[in-house]
């Protein structure tokens, strides 16, 4: 009789154990909590200031950019600010050691043995920023035509833009790049790495919970915060994001998630971060693994569908309204240089390599531009890039 009970007891238990398993097969009995939030001691080991410091400098350089009383030298001190200079409205800014340039293209993965690109790269942005002041802050007035920059206004009365003799507006190249050079690039190829979130000691301090000196957190639960950081840290509070937050990969990430063809995304890469964070409180780095390998699967798809998307609709406006077209285009020039930030998953490379990034954006700003890019041009290059995803032009054109 003993014996009886004993075996029903051991196959319940068994029963029961695989039953509570249910809930967690392929994440290694690890658990997302509801929202990002996690505690020890009563306290939270959650930290990404910095990031929400780079983030709140962008948008203040971006309102800049379209400020034609500001100097290069002003511009290019937001943009490499040093601590302690008055170069922003904001004082927490002013007295931060933080600045924008030393991480763009900065990435670990990318960028710590590739200084040739790394240093292109930021040569393109300061190119940008110049031309601004030199080329089209002096032509703010003036009318824009083919070879000569200017402002042209939108139909109906809508918004003036300013462009660069080919229809480039160096400020939406400068916005829309800079998602794929410092978001994108700091959050898949560098916080992300498991050559940054296993460096030196990290897995043996987080498996003993060694904190960091001062804080709540092992440094391999803070790597993966400022990589968190980058996507939701001007959320108003990212326990439980709203979108929208921020003039970069937060808003393009709510306008991929409101197209029909894409719902979800959002819901996915919220998850995975979560569960990743979960997995290293748990010290299960496998699942830790597995969740980075989904945000940048879905991260890029973002720069992707929205590099598809402008080129769509500035050729559907190319020759109905011009300004409201070269604003797309420009828009769509910046989402595709981002592209060479973005990850495969499971691999070491981005969807489109930096040249095959530069041939496209060649392309486009062939002869006088985007006054006279044709509509086929336009459609191959988005068929292109669509390719390269798990989307088609027509899901990412609406």
């Amino acid at each position: 009789m003993k014996k009886t009970l004993l075996s029903f007891f051991i196959v319940s238990a068994l029963f029961q154990s695989c039953s509570n398993d249910d809930d967690n097969i392929g994440n290694g009995n690890v658990q997302a909590p509801e929202n990002y939030a996690f505690t020890r001691n009563g306290n939270s080991t959650v930290s990404y200031s910095g990031q929400t410091t780079r983030i709140a400098m962008a948008e203040e350089l971006a309102s800049a950019l379209l400020d034609n009383t500001q100097t290069q030298a002003a511009l290019d001190a937001m943009f490499a600010h040093q601590e302690g200079n008055n170069d922003f409205s904001d004082a927490n800014l002013n007295s931060s050691g933080k600045n924008i340039r030393s991480k763009t293209a900065a990435s670990t993965d990318y960028f710590s043995a590739n200084s040739t690109d790394a240093n292109a790269i930021k040569a393109d942005f300061d190119f940008w920023i110049k031309q601004q002041v030199n080329e089209v802050f002096p032509n703010w007035s003036k009318t824009a035509t083919a070879g000569n920059a200017g402002q042209l206004q939108e139909g109906g009365g809508g918004s003036t833009r300013y462009i660069n003799g080919k229809g480039l507006e160096y400020n939406q190249a400068f916005i829309k790049s800079l998602i794929g050079a410092l978001m994108t690039d700091q959050i898949l190829n560098n916080y992300l790495s498991t050559a940054v979130l296993d460096a030196g000691t990290n897995v043996e301090d987080n498996n003993n919970d060694v904190l960091l000196d001062g804080k709540a957190y092992t440094t391999m639960e803070h790597k993966w915060d400022e990589a968190f950081g980058y996507l939701y840290g001007a959320e108003a509070d990212a326990a439980n994001p709203k979108l929208g937050a921020d003039s970069f990969l937060n808003k393009y990430l709510n306008s991929v998630e409101e197209d029909p063809d894409f719902t979800g995304i959002a819901d996915d890469i919220y998850h995975a971060f979560k569960l990743g964070r979960a997995a290293i409180v748990e010290k299960n780095y496998s699942v830790r693994d597995e969740q980075a390998e989904i945000i940048k699967e879905k991260i890029s798809e973002v720069i992707g569908v929205r590099a598809v998307y402008y080129l769509q609709q500035g050729k559907n406006v190319l020759s109905a309204d011009k300004a409201a077209a070269f604003h797309d285009l420009s828009e769509g020039f910046g989402f595709i240089y981002s592209l060479q930030f973005t990850r495969k998953p499971n691999s070491n490379d981005p969807y489109f390599s930096k040249s095959e990034v530069d041939a496209f954006l060649n392309t486009l700003l062939d002869n006088n531009g985007f006054w006279d890019v044709a509509p086929e041009t336009l459609d191959v290059i988005s068929a292109d890039i669509a390719a390269q995803f798990n989307f088609t032009v027509d899901e990412a054109k609406e």
